[in-house]
């Protein structure tokens, strides 16, 4: 396993996090703590989890996981969705952020999280008083870093505007979906990622398991699965090069003596910004072979066919303005020293 800086923080982590979505969906507490103790086997440092997954079971079952190596682990949990039947029991206000810390940490039976999430959009509460709630918890020593998933580009910079302009922590990490087939994120958010410092972490990799190695091009269901089952297989979110994109993976895997899986992982960790990538797992072997996207690079020419043939639509203003920089350099003649 090879490790990586947080954005602009000085926190170290696996290039590979193991997400906990499925604990305590379709995952027991005795599989749950066979996969951490996978990822511990190979080096994976780097656990993902939410206050919502499966009704906080999730978070329930990592901190059980973790009895006796939590100083080994950076555990990121979230904060946004609905957890009870009250107004205070959603969103980003202080009011929900102060409830909803305490709860995780007790379900995780922790002092601190490392890493803790905005979830969502929650576009009646002010950045303001979300993000001095948040920087009170880092000073209570509740939280030791703060992040936001599924933010749309123009807000985050704005959160991060905010914390510049009043001296509160800033967001250090954001978790978006990304994969070869959900590439979005590169028009506006990979750019600000890059430009103040913040880590990308995404989540989705695997396209909730369609770059996994199960799936032909064509499919979209296949029995024992999430598409089977109904339950969060995101193909609404697909390019329309889906599944150009997965025959040109499949190859790719076998010319490299790599598992799908494992090469779909590596083309998210090869872009730029990247700190770490998200992988979930039902079972122990799963996540094995998730923790093979570590440790080697893919370059050249197999890079280069999976990045061209899942390239998303360029689309205003980017192809109006790509190449601006070339043209104005070429029209000044800049005198020789």
């Amino acid at each position: 396993m090879e490790y990586r800086r947080l954005g602009h923080s000085g926190l170290i982590v696996s290039e590979v996090c193991l997400g906990t979505m499925a604990f305590g969906v379709n995952v027991d507490q005795a599989t749950a703590t066979a996969i951490v103790d996978q990822a511990f086997d190979a080096g994976v440092t780097f656990f993902d989890t939410a206050n919502m997954y499966a009704n906080g079971q999730s978070e329930i079952m990592l901190g059980e996981a973790l009895k006796g190596r939590r100083r080994g682990a950076v555990v990121a949990t979230k904060f946004h969705n609905p957890t009870g039947p009250f107004p205070t029991d959603g969103g980003i206000s202080r009011a929900h952020i102060m409830q909803a810390i305490d709860n995780s940490l007790q379900r995780l039976q922790m002092n601190y999280v490392d890493i803790y999430y905005v979830h969502h959009v929650d576009s009646l509460t002010p950045h303001e008083e979300m993000l001095r709630a948040v920087d009170d918890l880092i000073h209570q020593g509740k939280v030791r870093y703060i992040a936001c998933s599924n933010y749309e580009a123009w807000r985050l910079c704005d959160a991060y505007w905010t914390s510049v302009a009043n001296g509160l922590h800033k967001f250090v990490c954001y978790q978006p979906q990304y994969s070869l087939v959900m590439r979005q994120i590169e028009f506006e958010h990979v750019p600000l990622c890059l430009e103040k410092g913040i880590g990308i972490v995404p989540w989705g990799p695997l396209a909730s398991g369609f770059l996994a190695g199960k799936y032909q091009p064509g499919q979209r269901r296949v029995e024992g699965t999430r598409s089977a089952e109904g339950w969060l297989f995101h193909e609404r979110f697909f390019s329309d090069k889906a599944d150009e994109t997965l025959a040109t993976l499949l190859d790719v895997a076998q010319e490299v003596d790599k598992t799908p899986a494992q090469v779909a992982l590596r083309w998210v960790l090869e872009q730029p910004g990247l700190s770490s990538v998200i992988a979930g797992a039902r079972t122990p072997e799963q996540f094995r072979d998730s923790c093979g996207a570590s440790g080697w690079r893919l370059e050249g020419e197999p890079l280069q066919r999976l990045s061209e043939v899942s390239a998303p639509e360029d689309r205003y203003p980017y192809q109006m303005e790509r190449g601006s920089d070339a043209r104005r350099a070429q029209a000044i003649n800049l005198p020789s020293l």
